[in-house]
């Protein structure tokens, strides 16, 4: 079952001056945040040493909802109009593989679902309607 919806704000860099941003003007509580540099090592995909304080994942908690935001991964282009996505909390991978086979229909995958660090499957897409969506599968960890 979808647990929860929530914005997801990709900044350009800049993602620890907007999480004191939106902590102040929201009067928001600051979860947790990750930077890039505390990502396991991937080969694949090296981080830059200059990247490594950027977020990797930030959680504010604003009223009863939460607010999330990210930098763009290094040498990702940041892109106006992009900067802003849905993200899904799913209760489990069927369900999730159900929802992004349903959204991915006439759209464009960004990310194929997958496993990561932090959830047991993991995608991006862009619908039909030019709407971003991040799909990911709970865990005890990210309850």
């Amino acid at each position: 079952m979808v647990l929860a919806i929530y914005p997801y704000l990709v900044t350009n860099g800049n993602g620890q001056e907007a999480v004191k941003f939106y902590e102040n003007a929201l009067n928001a509580e600051v979860i947790g945040i990750q930077t890039f540099g505390e990502m396991p090592e991937s080969p694949e995909y090296p981080i830059p040493t200059e990247a490594k304080d950027r977020i990797m994942h930030a959680n504010l908690k604003v009223g009863s909802t939460y607010l999330m935001i990210s930098d763009t991964f290094p040498g990702q282009p940041h892109q106006v109009g992009t900067n802003v996505t849905i993200a899904i909390m799913i209760s489990n991978v069927e369900k999730a593989r159900e929802v992004f086979g349903k959204l991915e229909d006439g759209g464009q995958v960004t990310m194929p679902l997958q496993e990561t660090f932090w959830s047991p499957l993991y995608g991006q897409l862009t619908d039909k309607f030019g709407v971003s969506w991040q799909i990911s599968t709970e865990t005890n960890e990210n309850k």
